[in-house]
């Protein structure tokens, strides 16, 4: 759900920036820029055009360069990178963390990835390498591999002298990992039962028994599930072997959980979530031609239809009138029923085991709310053109017609699914295919059989 008072804020900050740029006073900018948080600084350059956008990065203080980088969509990056320097790039990308460095690097030039992996030192350089070896949307990538682990028979004023000497902690460290001399995990240990329990006390007494690791080779949907599940905010990513390999942190959750969310708002319509709002013309229009040509074809079927009974329409002109109602009703209700499916097969609360249940409980809510609907309707069809017959085809043509956006909404994204695409991508579009061509059909049809025919 959109956070209206983020919006607010971003929309105010954004009028404030547009004012100053206007204006020619930098000053003002640039203080307003660095008061806020890398990922309040990606927000509003993707809210920017690219002339003022330019401006405004080039404000940015370099230490921020490369956490704005991760902050915004994959375009847009492409095109911040396009106006830095091979020196700004490598200082803005060399102190992130593994698991940032990992997001960005595929965007980055190969002279700078090679200036980059030269300044790290070995362990670092190995563990980036382990990142880019699993797949991009798993627990692997997404992992840090810097964390604390300890062994089990010290005792709590060892681990807190070690601590010390640390000097800090990664960010969202709230466990520390028990492991063992093979680096398998055996379990981990609370910070709080560390500063609060006597310090002679081993790290085998505060083992915390009931752990659950990700495996390395999880979804990022299923890691965002199990974050949910347990109100985790870190958690243990291990192999097969159990050998613990780095940690996920809630703050990756967040992102993966925003990005899914724009995904299915943006999929639906056969658009990328990572388009820039402000992209060049030609590339957005040949990004969106794809769906709109497939598009063009369905309405040709509703229109073949149409054109089916045009001798029906011409003897009965209120039909004209009348069956945009059929198909938009339809494919409203069935629009319902695929946001019930997307966000279901999203979370993984739909498969096989279900979906025969899931299809008979919404054919008969369609029904219910078609033969409702199909009545009120037909009573105003009834009052409106005092024809009976009229009335009662448009209320049976609705009510099959619900039926119809029901089945597909179910049914559609659950097959774009199995022959292995992204069930988001596109379904309103076969949706609203399928309701457009059997609303005219039935409609038609049944005017044809009963008021004409």
């Amino acid at each position: 759900m959109a956070d209206p008072v983020r919006h607010d804020k971003t929309a105010r900050q954004l009028r404030l920036l547009s004012d100053a740029l206007d204006s020619g006073r930098l000053g003002p900018v640039r203080r307003l820029v660095n008061t806020l948080s890398p990922a309040e600084i990606g927000n509003l350059l993707e809210s920017l055009p690219p002339g003022k956008r330019t401006v405004v990065w080039g404000l940015v203080d370099p230490e921020d360069d490369g956490e704005v980088l991760v902050h915004v969509g994959d375009e847009v990056r492409e095109g911040l990178i396009a106006d830095m320097d091979q020196d700004e790039l490598v200082a803005a990308v060399e102190d992130l963390d593994i698991d940032d460095l990992a997001d960005l690097v595929e965007d980055l030039p190969d002279t700078v990835i090679d200036q980059v992996l030269k300044s790290m030192d070995r362990e670092n350089r190995e563990r980036l390498e382990q990142v880019l070896s699993y797949d991009e949307d798993s627990a692997g990538r997404l992992m840090n591999p810097d964390v604390v682990t300890v062994r089990a028979d010290t005792t709590v004023d060892v681990v807190l002298r070690y601590l010390r000497l640390r000097a800090e902690l990664p960010d969202h460290t709230d466990h520390l990992y028990v492991v063992n001399r093979r680096h398998q995990l055996i379990g981990w240990v609370a910070l709080q039962s560390l500063v609060t329990c006597d310090t002679h006390t081993t790290i085998n007494a505060l083992i915390d028994g009931d752990l659950t690791a990700l495996s390395v080779d999880a979804s990022a949907e299923e890691v965002a599930r199990q974050f949910s599940d347990h109100d985790w905010i870190s958690a243990p990513v291990v192999d097969e072997n159990n050998i613990l390999l780095g940690r996920v942190t809630i703050d990756d959750v967040v992102d993966i959980i925003r990005e899914q969310a724009e995904h299915q708002a943006l999929g639906a319509a056969g658009l990328d979530e990572d388009e820039d709002l402000f992209s060049p013309v030609w590339r957005a229009m040949r990004r969106r031609l794809v769906w709109l040509s497939i598009n063009l074809c369905t309405a040709f079927l509703a229109a073949k239809v149409v054109g089916e009974f045009e001798g029906t329409i011409h003897q009965l002109v209120a039909l004209a009138v009348l069956m945009p109602m059929v198909a938009g009703l339809g494919g409203n209700a069935g629009t319902q029923v695929l946001a019930l499916m997307i966000r279901g097969l999203a979370l993984g609360q739909v498969g096989a085991s279900n979906i025969r249940t899931l299809l008979w409980k919404e054919v008969r809510v369609a029904l219910l709310n078609g033969l409702l609907m199909g009545s009120v309707l037909g009573v105003v069809v009834l009052v409106w053109f005092h024809n009976i017959g009229l009335s009662l085809v448009i209320a049976t043509a609705l009510t099959l017609n619900m039926l119809f956006a029901a089945t597909a909404g179910v049914l559609v994204p659950v097959t774009i699914k199995r022959f292995g695409y992204d069930p988001a991508l596109g379904s309103g579009i076969f949706l609203t295919m399928v309701t457009d061509v059997m609303g005219f059909f039935t409609f038609l049809g049944l005017a044809t059989l009963v008021l004409v025919g």
